[in-house]
């Protein structure tokens, strides 16, 4: 699939003294990479020279015609946990990448060889090969599924893009390094892992090692990946410290990147087999107040951006809650069996906001929804910032909150003889919820919009309660929403919130 972002291309590489030209290799260290990017950031930034034109004017055929040998994978027949290979460049990718094997307490870079890849016929024959070239990423395995057998797991490719799969799942969103002028009217600014030290573990291990230098012209970062693919749920976390080279106002900590084409609640607008198309249905947010918030995602005909302001958020992320074949239908794309992911903060982030980014889009293959934590101050030039997560990827991402889920919405034109807009939502069944669903309290709010009271039903499918209210748009272009479940004075369902777009 083709994203957006990646058509931006690649940042530049700052040279550090001696590191890319030591083949003998030197001594690594988590603090030798901070101190050196603390080095990277005080320089001028400096771009790095683009691969070969003919590199570059690869078609897509072409560029996926250059494949890993199977036999030349990194660590292959050791006894390392971990084995990796590593894309070439071209095409999306004009800029190389420098790679660094760490065995033994040294890191070695990996130098572009030509010879790890077999080339199918329709590849020209006299792409050259000089010291612009390096790889484009990093593709991890491990034995997840069987033993003996090393499946793909993870990908670090394109601007600071990476994607982690779960066991028994397929790609689907994607997270970033770092989100900066996000919807900006100047446009955004794509920062760059531009080297990686991938570190070989003991035998046995659990754990893998992934480090990344992080650059572009308004901030340095050095980033510190510990991943754990086993299980059904795929964890990370994540260490990492930026160094601004000016005042970063429009920041994204953690960003998220999905896509959201239409489902129940727009399918009216798309002629398509398919009752839906997302690798994500909804962002979910348990903040500072320990409420449990559910936002469906939209595909709206304006750009849409909307802040969930906070302190001390306690998690975040993006859902994909439709999770049967019958909900989309659609044999290639696999999209019931795309993950999840949350975000769980490892200190107190402080003052800021929840930023959702909701961007138009007319074709599944662009990714048009971002979402990240921005905090509330800017991040000062010539400042040090340190930032830690956890990030689970996962099919159901774990409850957070013992309250019933939102695991459907509906809106359409429920009345045949006006124009109101008939809302369902549905909830799954929860030890929360009352054994008779009469005794729950509806709360339906709007600030722009004259809303219905409601009405909850037991949904015969479900099992769980069905909250339907109407509304008449009547002349309003944008207005939020918000509903939920009360029991005896307490909340017992999440909190469904949802921007209405004419």
């Amino acid at each position: 699939m083709i994203r957006r972002e990646v058509l931006q291309g690649l940042g530049a590489l700052a040279l550090w003294p001696g590191m890319a030209r030591a083949a003998e290799g030197v001594a690594f260290s988590e603090e030798m990479l901070d101190a050196l990017a603390r080095d990277v950031a005080v320089r001028p930034y400096a771009k790095r020279p683009l691969v070969p034109q003919e590199w570059r004017d690869l078609t897509y055929d072409q560029y996926r015609a250059i494949r890993y040998d199977p036999s030349r994978v990194f660590w292959a027949g050791t006894e390392a946990t971990l084995e990796f290979d590593l894309f070439p460049p071209g095409l999306y990718f004009p800029h190389s990448v420098e790679v660094n094997m760490v065995e033994d307490g040294i890191a070695r870079r990996v130098p572009f060889d030509l010879s790890l890849y077999e080339k199918h016929e329709i590849v020209p024959d006299d792409l050259p090969i000089d010291d612009r070239l390096g790889y484009s990423g990093v593709r991890l395995r491990a034995e997840i599924a069987k033993p003996g057998f090393f499946q793909e797991y993870a990908v670090f490719q394109g601007a600071s893009y990476f994607r982690v799969i779960p066991r028994d799942l397929v790609y689907g969103l994607s997270a970033r390094g770092l989100a900066l002028k996000t919807a900006a009217p100047e446009g955004e600014e794509f920062p760059d892992f531009t080297r990686f030290w991938i570190e070989k573990p003991a035998p046995g291990a659990r754990l893998h090692r992934i480090h990344a230098l992080m650059e572009s012209p308004s901030v340095t970062g050095m980033y510190h990946f510990t991943l754990d693919p086993y299980g059904d749920v795929a964890d990370v976390d994540v260490r990492c410290t930026l160094w601004p080279r000016v005042d970063l106002a429009n920041v994204g900590i953690a960003p998220l990147t999905s896509m959201f084409y239409f489902d129940a609640k727009n399918r009216d607008r798309f002629n398509d087999f398919r009752p839906a198309v997302h690798d994500s249905d909804g962002l979910t947010i348990l903040n500072g107040n320990g409420e449990m918030l559910w936002r469906p995602l939209g595909n709206p005909r304006q750009l849409q951006v909307s802040s969930f302001v906070d302190d001390g958020p306690q998690g975040f992320g993006l859902a994909q809650r439709a999770r049967r074949y019958s909900d989309f239908h659609d044999l290639e794309a696999l999209y019931h069996r795309r993950p999840g992911l949350w975000i769980t903060p490892g200190e107190d982030w402080g003052r800021g906001a929840v930023t959702l980014v909701e961007i138009p889009t007319d074709k599944e293959i662009f990714d048009n929804i971002v979402t990240y934590w921005r905090p509330r101050e800017p991040l000062a030039a010539g400042s040090e910032h340190a930032f830690t997560y956890h990030m689970s990827w996962t099919a159901e991402i774990p409850e957070q909150k013992p309250v019933a889920p939102v695991i459907g919405t509906r809106i359409g034109r429920g009345f045949p003889h006006n124009q109101r807009q008939l809302v369902t939502i549905d909830f799954a069944p929860h030890a929360a919820l009352p054994e008779d669903y009469d005794d729950l309290v509806i709360y339906v709010n709007s600030a722009r919009l004259e809303t219905s009271q409601g009405l909850v039903q037991r949904n015969p499918e479900t099992g769980g309660p069905r909250l339907a209210f109407s509304f008449d748009p009547a002349d309003v272009q944008v207005s939020e929403i918000r509903a939920q479940l009360f029991h005896e004075g307490h909340g017992v369902s999440e909190v469904w919130l949802y921007r209405w777009t004419a």
